[in-house]
């Protein structure tokens, strides 16, 4: 036994004395106070602590350290203690009872938290646990105010029964309540599995650190008993399979700090709640600032492939922006930025990945950004370069066009600034998905680049001329032939501007200061809203 837990022992039996003898002094409850709350923080278990550490992990308080300003928290009902009984729980009543609740500031503005503690019961929820979890979510919702969920637990507590899954019941009827009322961030730092992995679906943005998290709805030892297909738990369920296969996290990590570092920065540019703007920034960057890189970043050539993120680079203040879904559905690259210091949403085909088509992955995840944009009043800026969407059975299967129709009710149903900005091509109905002025875009913007048509000039002139062209003594010189011709009557820079398509053909080297004007232009946007209970999005 160390010297303090000794001290602390010798304090504890003295306080036991004083309780026998039934007389006690403001100081002396003053300072059992001080030892329940010690003893709250430390665990039951020292050596429960020294096995979180060994696995690489911090404790539920280190954790909040790391994510909320200095000095900063205020913890609610750290002596809250459960009532159940059977199975040994009667003797095992801890403090806390496994997950630590509470609020405090991130850059001075208000954030509630909750976290789990595996040290407790292995993390897992049970009736006191959920309790705690729905007051602070409670006080969330009615403050208006950011809530961080700091994921590192074992499930239900199966000693306490149905009671236990009642508990997560409240926990995702608060999600849904709070959903687009409140930013809602759950960072996963360990293990979450069966119905608990539903409430960080839930919420808006999921955090995961390499190897030590974990989520999934049936873990590896049931996969093999069901379907004999052997798994780890990291292959089945970690980081970098939700990240850029299954979508379910938005970032993956190496390590907790820089993890909450991102948190930390991502909470910086959301308002606290659906009522407010998002937080204004000073710019050293000068709105007018000339954008003349962005025409050796993107090839006259519209089969030529560029990064996208290097056109965002150049328009954005300082060249900064935070890329949500970096690793997932990667041919639509969707980012929160500043324009002259006010946080926009930018969505943007990617033709370094699979052209910039739209799929069924990108579409989703596109339509998830708009519609956060749009509950929490950030205007989007949507940059155009599709040559339309992805063809094929697979994509036709599994319902491209109920799946793909997400982005485009997204759309149309948000009421935020919207600016579009052509950049070269765009064709067909990927076109009109991507906030085309016909679904009602407030600003339609072009290149001198653009080539905005149905089709692709040779598709459309193998389709229109195809007679001609098979009865021509040299089809091909005819065919090259009428692909200038449509070029020249369709696909000029100027056709969709002739017929209000577009608003305006801008010098690309313009961009950032038209884009910053128009923005400022919009900002007091107002949009009467239909009279309904809410929409029926296609699912």
């Amino acid at each position: 036994m160390s010297t303090d837990e000794k001290t602390k022992t010798q304090a504890w039996s003295e306080l036991s004395e004083r309780e026998h003898r039934g007389h006690w002094t403001s100081r002396e409850r003053l300072e059992e106070l001080s030892l329940i709350k010690e003893e709250a923080r430390r665990g039951p278990d020292p050596k429960a602590t020294e096995r979180q550490h060994a696995k690489g992990k911090l404790t539920a308080h280190e954790r909040i350290a790391l994510l909320l300003d200095e000095g900063s928290f205020n913890e609610v009902e750290s002596l809250r203690r459960h009532r159940a009984s059977g199975f040994g729980l009667e003797d095992k009543r801890p403090y806390s009872d496994g997950v630590i609740t509470g609020w405090g500031t991130v850059e001075g503005r208000t954030v509630f938290v909750y976290a789990h503690d595996f040290r407790i019961f292995g993390g897992a929820l049970g009736e006191a646990h959920a309790t705690k979890i729905h007051k602070i979510m409670d006080m969330a919702i009615a403050a208006g105010a950011p809530l961080v969920s700091l994921n590192d637990g074992a499930g239900a507590r199966i000693q306490e029964g149905v009671s236990a899954l009642a508990g997560y019941g409240g926990i995702f009827q608060r999600n849904t309540k709070a959903s687009g009322v409140i930013p809602q961030i759950s960072v996963m730092l360990g293990p979450c599995a069966g119905g608990a992995a539903y409430s960080p679906a839930l919420t808006d943005f999921v955090f995961m650190v390499r190897e030590i998290s974990q989520m999934f709805i049936t873990g590896p030892d049931v996969v093999r008993a069901v379907t004999g297909e052997e798994i780890t738990q990291n292959g089945l369920g970690g980081a970098d399979v939700h990240a850029a296969t299954s979508g379910v996290a938005h970032f993956a990590y190496d390590d907790v700090y820089s993890c909450l570092e991102d948190v930390r920065f991502l909470l910086s540019m959301l308002p606290a709640n659906n009522r407010e703007l998002p937080p204004s920034a000073k710019s050293g960057d000068a709105a007018d600032r000339r954008t003349d890189r962005l025409l050796e970043l993107v090839p006259d050539d519209p089969s030529r492939v560029y990064d996208i993120r290097g056109v965002i680079e150049e328009i954005v203040d300082d060249g900064e922006f935070f890329e949500i879904h970096p690793a997932w559905a990667t041919n639509i690259v969707c980012a929160l930025s500043r324009l002259d210091g006010e946080v926009v949403g930018i969505v943007a085909n990617q033709p370094a990945s699979f052209a910039g088509v739209l799929d069924i992955d990108a579409s989703e995840k596109a339509a998830r950004f708009v519609q956060f944009c749009d509950a929490f009043n950030i205007p989007l800026v949507t940059l155009i370069d599709v040559p339309g969407f992805l063809p094929g059975v697979e994509q036709e299967h599994n319902g491209i066009i109920r799946r793909g129709a997400k982005l485009l009710y997204a759309y149309c149903n948000a009421t935020v600034p919207r600016i579009s900005l052509v950049l070269r091509k765009a064709y067909g109905g990927a076109y009109i998905v991507m906030d085309s002025r016909s679904i009602g875009t407030d600003l339609a913007l072009a290149w001198p680049s653009n080539e905005i048509a149905v089709m692709g000039a040779e598709g459309a002139a193998n389709v229109i001329f195809r007679r001609e062209i098979n009865a021509a003594e040299d089809p091909e010189a005819v065919r090259q032939q009428k692909i200038k011709e449509y070029q020249a009557e369709l696909m000029h820079p100027y056709y969709a501007a002739e017929r209000g398509l577009v608003d305006d053909v801008i010098d690309p080297r313009d961009s950032r200061h038209v884009l910053i004007r128009s923005l400022a232009m919009l900002r007091n946007k107002h949009a009467d809203m239909v009279c309904r209970k809410h929409g029926n999005p296609p699912q």
